[in-house]
């Protein structure tokens, strides 16, 4: 797994038509700047109106995932994102002539051929990564579906396909090396269908550009001579066309692996994931996966990311790059506490129109408290942390004045106050206070304390405001 953001060096494309528009296209990757993700672009349309790749723009899931933004629409994305999850690219720019991609052969090969004549290049930023610490799962028991992202230290995703159809049985794969195994793999799998549902799908306004040249047919049922000569005939087949075996691929064409339906599931699957807009450390298993449910839990993901993204680990981690907002020198000239009580070294971050602070205690060996507090095992007392994350609290009510030397904060209650993990000379505390509620001159607030990115204590604290 890559350590820095990841783009294309040059500009490539290719040409041809969309596997359910029909529509002739043309695709261009274009290098982007850090931070930018993928990006759909209509250059056919007045202004090019962008539409970021994210679930939250998903607005259809018929045999592929569509993005729209108001009236802008790009169909069938999901093996573009694949290509550029596999390849471990970040920042893409993908411009079309058309609302849907060229479909190519039906696999991400054509795409990843593209980038890699475009050439990837590295950037000058750290990659994020969407960390799974406890299991997410999605299920879906009408359908049979399962899906569940376990805590591992890589990427790895396994599938199993089931269609309760004899022609095709049940299949499983596994990815577990992006680096090794997606180019040869799984990028070159091939979209399928079954021969009964080809009519059904013409007629629904999909396949609309479908042939057996960028797409895989699985017989599941006997034609006459007459019914597949009019099955060609209505759908622009040339040159004979070959039932085959029950089972097999229609004109008897050679599978470019044993279990290619369940890796094009698998690719179908990272290019879904990809919309949760952030690349993922995890473990996936997936029963029966489709669009939908791919969908549904590409949205999960997304709404944890976005939780841990806005939690002080990750904040703190960009504010500790730019200057503190107070240092110590300004945090003594308000806060009333001296040593050994004084518990923050820092304020690094004040989000006003949130109501949310956060500060810095630096945990030392020389803490007067470690003196009686386990000597031979240094660990600092819960309490004060407790105390630590009332003492930032205690800026967010002093804000409020116009004179904070003519107020104190007394501290009132303190709940659900929970211990999660030992702190030890040599961390530092990151105290995360957001201010939940108000009544006169008393104050609720949600307090949480990390160290690194591991949430160490949390408690809900009431405070209230006294003239000194």
């Amino acid at each position: 797994m890559h350590s820095k953001q990841r783009t294309i060096k040059d500009a490539a494309s290719f040409q041809g038509v969309g596997l359910h528009t029909g529509n002739e296209s043309t695709i261009t990757f274009h290098p982007a700047p850090v931070d930018y993700g993928y990006r759909f672009v209509r250059a056919d349309l007045p202004d090019a109106p962008e539409i970021p790749a994210l679930v939250d723009h998903v607005v259809d899931i018929s045999r592929g995932t569509t993005l729209a933004i108001d009236d802008v629409k790009v169909h069938t994305v999901e093996h573009v994102l694949a290509a550029l999850a596999g390849l471990q690219i970040d920042n893409c720019r993908i411009e079309l002539t058309a609302n849907e991609p060229p479909v190519g052969d039906g696999s991400a090969m054509p795409y990843v051929e593209a980038l890699q004549r475009a050439g990837i290049v590295e950037q000058d930023k750290p990659r994020k990564y969407f960390t799974v610490t406890e299991p997410v799962r999605y299920t879906n028991e009408a359908k049979g579906v399962d899906i569940v992202a376990l805590p591992t230290d890589d990427f790895r995703v396994t599938v199993m396909v089931d269609y309760h159809n004899p022609a095709l049985g049940s299949q499983h794969t596994g990815l577990f090396d992006l680096d090794k195994e997606f180019l040869t793999e799984f990028a070159p799998a091939r979209t399928f269908c079954f021969l009964t549902e080809v009519e059904s799908l013409r007629e629904h306004g999909l396949i609309q550009g479908g042939t057996l040249d960028n797409a895989v047919v699985i017989v599941d049922k006997d034609m006459t001579d007459e019914e597949l000569l009019t099955f060609a005939r209505n759908f622009g087949l040339k040159g004979k066309v070959v039932l085959g075996e029950n089972g097999g691929l229609l004109n008897n064409t050679e599978p470019r692996f044993k279990n290619e339906p369940a890796r094009h599931k698998l690719l179908d699957m990272l290019g879904d994931l990809a919309l949760a807009g952030v690349p993922l450390q995890a473990q996936i298993l997936a029963a029966r996966p489709g669009h939908a449910s791919n969908i549904e839990f590409a949205r999960l993901i997304r709404k944890l990311y976005l939780k841990t993204r806005n939690s002080a680990p990750v904040r703190v981690r960009q504010a500790q790059t730019q200057e503190p907002l107070m240092d110590v020198y300004k945090v003594i000239d308000i806060m009333p506490h001296r040593y050994p009580f004084l518990l923050v070294d820092r304020i690094v971050e004040h989000d006003v129109d949130n109501e949310r602070i956060i500060g810095l205690k630096n945990v030392t060996v020389n803490e007067p408290f470690f003196q009686g507090h386990f000597p031979s095992r240094p660990i600092m007392p819960g309490v004060l942390i407790v105390e630590a994350m009332a003492q930032v609290g205690g800026f967010l009510m002093l804000n409020r004045m116009d004179d904070v030397k003519k107020k104190m904060v007394f501290f009132r209650g303190i709940e659900n106050a929970v211990f999660r993990k030992t702190v030890t000379p040599g961390d530092q505390l990151i105290l995360d206070v957001k201010l939940t509620g108000t009544k006169f001159q008393a104050f609720t607030l949600a307090a949480r304390a990390y160290v690194g990115d591991t949430l160490v204590a949390e408690a809900n604290l009431r405070a209230v405001l006294v003239d000194r």
